[in-house]
């Protein structure tokens, strides 16, 4: 495994930091009232790529990729061009660059910068691809036996969600409204949802866009990088909705991504292989490389005013499918893939409770609280608690980090419908 890579950025060469020259991932930003300009992390700074290309350093005045701020442009250009804007960004921000006078003007302290979405959302699809999450949920609601559907270890299930409803991180989450019936109630009630959920998930992000089906190993050149994600969950409004159609409104509340986009490059390193399969995949499912990755996530939950309970740990390696698996699948009927599509994973978990992605799992579907360190207990979340999302790949003397993917959890609105 390569080592950290040396920049004339000190702060990039730490080992505490999230953004080593091995890293360079790529979000949106601005400073005060100023617009949105593409930048790249590396230690606490951020680069602006926007100058950069304006100054001559970088890509072409005559064909702009990095001015409209978002990515999209980038990503569209396919594989060659983000590795050659890749490789460009590590000889200019490398211990001993000719160019270091002309690039460090147009480097900024993170700490005085707001971040935006990364990228423009084309289509979201949530899978339901992490074993040790669906046998919990299935364990749950139809008992040990009968915990997987009986196509779920031979297809990445997955549903269309809303792209309209992607957050950044940072945004602020209103609890929803929708239409509740429990067990005993003899008609549903309009209502504010008390079950209100986390799903520690990554989302992939496409960048080549693509005309029907493709292989595994072409999704996995099609992606254009990761983020962290976080799929907030109205429980008690999928009970009484999901059937026969799936998740609806209990999913259309928002879905926070971290703001930096994690190259899949960076990722190369820490590759790991999808587990033993225990019926065979149809033969456009199977891999021939690995195309799961070594990403150690957490979740942590601060109550209003409170102390930070760290709630979970899990890895990324514990999925069954990977993201290129997930993007293979979706084409298979023909179905376009746009620059820009989102997929999420489907929640992370493992097979301890401390590594479950969710708070229905952790409590048990409510049964079982989950206490703080502060002394609170959780089933579901309450207004005012934070959610953040942690993920990291560690390398020798260096980490790969996405950012906090973070969200506070607000009232819900008195009367939804006042004008």
């Amino acid at each position: 495994m390569t080592g950290l890579l040396r920049s004339w950025v000190e702060s990039a060469n730490s080992e505490a930091t999230d953004f080593p020259l091995n890293n360079l991932p790529y979000g949106v930003f601005s400073i005060g009232d100023d617009v949105k300009r593409c930048g790249v992390a590396v230690g606490e700074r951020v680069l602006d790529v926007a100058a950069l290309e304006r100054a001559g350093l970088i890509g072409s005045k005559d064909a702009p990729l990095y001015r409209d701020g978002g990515w999209n442009a980038l990503m569209a250009a396919g594989p060659e061009v983000w590795a050659r804007f890749r490789a460009r960004l590590t000889d200019l921000l490398t211990d001993g660059s000719p160019d270091r006078d002309a690039v460090e003007p147009h480097l900024y302290p993170m700490t005085g910068t707001t971040l935006h979405m990364p990228f423009a959302v084309a289509e979201y699809t949530d899978f339901y691809s992490g074993r040790n999450h669906a046998s919990n949920v299935g364990t749950m609601f139809r008992g040990a036996e009968n915990a997987l559907p009986l196509n779920w270890l031979h297809i990445p299930i997955g549903y269309n969600g809303r792209a309209s409803s992607v957050v950044v991180s940072g945004t602020g989450i209103r609890r929803p409204w929708g239409q509740l019936k429990g067990p005993s109630d003899a008609m549903p009630r309009f209502a504010p949802c008390r079950r209100f959920d986390l799903e520690l998930e990554l989302g992939a992000i496409v960048g080549t866009a693509s005309q029907g089906p493709i292989t595994v190993a072409e999704a996995d050149a099609n992606i254009f990088g990761y983020v962290l994600l976080n799929d907030w969950s109205a429980r008690d409004i999928q009970a009484w909705e999901y059937q026969p159609l799936g998740p609806f409104q209990a999913k259309a509340t928002a879905t926070t991504i971290s703001p930096w986009i994690v190259t899949r490059e960076a990722l190369e390193p820490f590759r790991r292989a999808t587990p033993d399969r225990e019926s065979p995949l149809l033969e456009y499912l199977q891999e021939t490389e690995p195309y799961l990755y070594d990403i150690d996530l957490s979740v942590g939950l601060a109550p209003d005013g409170g102390q930070e309970t760290m709630m979970a740990r899990t890895n990324y390696d514990k999925m069954y499918y990977s993201a290129a698996q997930q993007l293979a699948h979706h084409t298979t009927s023909g179905c376009p893939m746009n620059t820009g599509d989102l997929l999420g994973s489907g929640t992370i978990s493992g097979t301890e409770r401390h590594q479950r992605g969710s708070l229905l799992e952790l409590s048990w579907g409510g049964k079982e609280p989950v206490t703080l360190d502060g002394g609170e207990t959780r089933t579901f979340l309450e207004d005012g608690d934070t959610l953040t999302l942690r993920g990291a790949a560690k390398g020798d003397g260096y980490t790969i980090g996405f950012g906090d993917c973070a969200g506070t959890i607000l009232p819900a609105l008195v009367d939804p419908y006042a004008r």
